[in-house]
Formats: structure tokens, C-alpha cells, sequence
């Protein structure tokens, strides 16, 4: 079955999701398990992703990327993500946090940064969360305090894709305290990995998308030039929250691709499995189950792509990123559920697709804004 049809798809985004799929079923599919079960990094499919032109494609054609917009990072994301979500993680991190530099840095800045993140030289991150703060974006306790032509920065990081493997980070640290402007008081950097006073370490195991590491970032009397601040002081805030609601869009990829790949391999399952000498695609409950799966992957997908050409055209794209972030991303958990609950005892083998997407699917109900957060944003930004 197909389920990721391009049917809803934009025309111009078609020929770049054919390449993601062509490439997904090469490079990523057959190493899904072997990366899952080593929890290494997939550095031969980044490197073939590269190759393919379908990593870090987004950053415009002036700094070297192929200047991809939302709905073709969309079309790649579904496809990748239905392959394996961990692979797909790292493939979309390596460029993770540029959109800030070449939408508010300078040409300087694109230069020596992006460039090299666009030609596959280069990788990068974005430093936001911390130990105790995930998604109260005002209350980051990381500082950069200025000091002549410097920025020294103190504080943690924690979660921060390729904390260890970038060549730099987009950093967000405190930079005022005016509690009459509590949105006000952040900036963003770039941070080069190799600065003194930087020091990460990978964060021990985690249960799913173990081909994608993330870091503890600890920064002590780290000094950067003033010129790596991206932007104007205190503007930090305003430009992350732009940056989410494209990738939330990105997101609600993540968990349409999970909740095919749930889809896909019950559905191969239960119409191979037989009990009491029939198969089990007979019942009428197995039917309902997969009937209600269909119901809730297809709802999802329609609002994920009607919230992409929203937020796209800038229409209260908040509210639609909010909504299609909290729809795909539940609708895959509940999806997985429901598949592990027809494979039956076989559900638990770690050799089963079941297996890892069942696990892999309650990740991104909690990145990129938890969804009790979304859904605090839908209610606050729904149309009046």
C-alpha cells in the first residue's frame, strides 16, 4: 500500500519526494536495523545523503543549498521518516539551526557558516533547551554577557542535536533581565565547537532514534567574538519562534512517516497471521483497528499539508503549526499502539519494524514544543 501518494502533494515538491524515496529505500531502510540496534552514528548515509543533494538543501542558493521551501522539506520529511526516524533525525540536524543565520545574520556570517553546512563540509546545531527549562523559551538561564569585542558565555545546554559532532551551534542564551520585557532578554550565537570553554558529551542511550545523538553542552568562561551574534541583542526570542512554526510543519512529518510505517508493516502482518484457522484480517475487530489506523493517518496528513501551505504563506501560522504538530505526532502514537497490539507477542522483537517505530513515535510528541504547549498556542492563537 502506498499511503504517502503524491496526490496532496504541491507539483513542484513531487520530483524532490520521488528523489527522497528513491534514496530512502537504498540508503535508509536497509540500515535502519543495524543503526538502531548500535545506536552509532550513520555518518555513510549522511554522507550519501549529501551526495544526493538532500541534505541541508534548504539554505538558499546564494550561500550553495538548492533553496528547498516548506513543502518540499515536507515531501523529503514523510518519506525519510516512514524508512526509519532515527537515520531521518540525522540526516535533517545536519543543517539544524542555519535557517536563523541566513535569515537574520549577515552576508559574513552566511559566508563562513552556512556555506560550508550547504557543501557538506560542515556540520551544525541549535543549543536552546537546558537541564531544568524545555519549552518556557523565556526562562533560559544560559548567559552571554559582553565584554569589549567578546560574548562570554556560561551555562548548560541539554538535548542539543550534534552537540558533539557539529563544527558550530546556534546558541541561545540571556543576555538581559528586564522583567517588564520577559521576551526581550534572549539573543542568538554562533558558537564554533572547538572554543575554549565549550565541553559536550553525547547523553547516554535513549530508547529511540538511537542513529540520531544528542548532547549535554557545558559552557564555561567561553568567549566568542561579538561579531558571531546573529542579529541585534534581545531579538532572540521572536526569531525562534518564527523558526518553530516552520518546524513544527517539519515535524508533523515526523509523525506521518512513523504512523505509515506503523500502518504499512500491520498491515502486511495481519494479513499473513492466522488464528483459530483463519486470518486474522477476517475479524471484524482486526478490520475496525486497521479502519480506524487508515482514519487517523489520512486526517492527520490532510490538516499537516493544508497547515504547510499556511504557514508557508504566513497566514496565523502559529495556530496551523500548533495543530498539525499536535494531530500527526498523537495520531502516530496512537497508530503504533494499535500496531503493536496486532502483531501481538511478536510486537516486543527488537527485529521488528513494529518494534522501533512503536518506540520511536512518542518521541516527537515531546520535541520541538511539548504538545501540552501546542496546544496552549492553538487555544491562544485560534481564529476569532
Amino acid at each position: 500500500m502506498d499511503l504517502l501518494d503524491d496526490s496532496i502533494v504541491p507539483e513542484h515538491a513531487r520530483d524532490v519526494k520521488a528523489d527522497a524515496r528513491e534514496f530512502a529505500r537504498e540508503h535508509i531502510e536497509p540500515n535502519a536495523t543495524a543503526y538502531f540496534q548500535s545506536g552509532e552514528y550513520p555518518h555513510d548515509v549522511l554522507e550519501a545523503g549529501r551526495e544526493a543533494n538532500l541534505v541541508a538543501q534548504d539554505i538558499p542558493e546564494e550561500w550553495g543549498g538548492r533553496g528547498l521551501d516548506l513543502p518540499q522539506l515536507l515531501a523529503i520529511t514523510e518519506e525519510f521518516y516512514r524508512a526509519d526516524a532515527g537515520i531521518a533525525l540525522t540526516l535533517q540536524l545536519a543543517s539544524f539551526g542555519c535557517e536563523i543565520t541566513y535569515e537574520y545574520g549577515s552576508d559574513e556570517q552566511c559566508e563562513e557558516y552556512i556555506r560550508p553546512v550547504a557543501e557538506g563540509e560542515q556540520l551544525s546545531g541549535l543549543a536552546v533547551s537546558e537541564p531544568e527549562t524545555g519549552s518556557d523559551l523565556a526562562g533560559m538561564e544560559t548567559r552571554a554577557e559582553r565584554d569589549g569585542d567578546e560574548y562570554v558565555l556560561n551555562g548548560e545546554k541539554y538535548w542539543i542535536g550534534n552537540g558533539v559532532e557539529a563544527d558550530w551551534v546556534t546558541l541561545y542564551a540571556r543576555t538581559d533581565d528586564d522583567e517588564d520585557n520577559r521576551y526581550g532578554n534572549h539573543s542568538m550565537f554562533i558558537v564554533p565547537t572547538d572554543t575554549d570553554g565549550y565541553e559536550a558529551e553525547h547523553i547516554p542511550e535513549k530508547m529511540a532514534m538511537r542513529a540520531s545523538k544528542q548532547a549535554h553542552i557545558e559552557l564555561e568562561d567561553c568567549r566568542i567574538p561579538a561579531e558571531n551574534l546573529i542579529g541585534t541583542e534581545g531579538a532572540g526570542f521572536w526569531m525562534l519562534a518564527e523558526f518553530f512554526n516552520q518546524g513544527r510543519v517539519v515535524v508533523s512529518g515526523h509523525g506521518l512517516g512513523i504512523a505509515a510505517a506503523a500502518i504499512e508493516s500491520t498491515w502486511e502482518f495481519a494479513h499473513d497471521r492466522e488464528e483459530f484457522g483463519r486470518s486474522i484480517t477476517e475479524f471484524q475487530a482486526v478490520q475496525h483497528g486497521l479502519a480506524d489506523m487508515l482514519v487517523a493517518f489520512e486526517g492527520a496528513r490532510s490538516l499537516t499539508w493544508r497547515a504547510c501551505e499556511k504557514v508557508k504563506n504566513g497566514e496565523n501560522p502559529g495556530y496551523w503549526a500548533a495543530l498539525s504538530k499536535t494531530n500527526a505526532t498523537e495520531a502516530a502514537v496512537d497508530i503504533a499502539e494499535q500496531g503493536m497490539q496486532f502483531h501481538g507477542g511478536r510486537s516486543i522483537l527488537d527485529e521488528r519494524r513494529i518494534a522501533r517505530v512503536y518506540r520511536d513515535a512518542r518521541i516527537p510528541v515531546i520535541y520541538e514544543g511539548a504538545n501540552e504547549i501546542q496546544r496552549n498556542l492553538i487555544y491562544g492563537q485560534a481564529p476569532q
